[in-house]
């Protein structure tokens, strides 16, 4: 199932390894700020409410 990749197999191989890895690194941060930044809004909200 896998194409014959000759003498650069590897480089080939860690280029996808490398491109996967970023992109679920760019996944998990991008998340995690998401989280981050729902929270802080919530916490402005609050004190939104309680002072108007």
């Amino acid at each position: 199932m896998m194409p014959d990749l000759g003498k650069y197999a590897d480089t080939v191989l860690w280029s996808y390894a490398a491109s996967v890895g970023l992109l679920m690194a760019l996944i998990v941060f991008s998340i995690l700020r998401g989280r981050k930044i729902r929270s802080e809004m919530e916490k402005i909200e609050q004190r939104m409410t309680r002072n108007g």
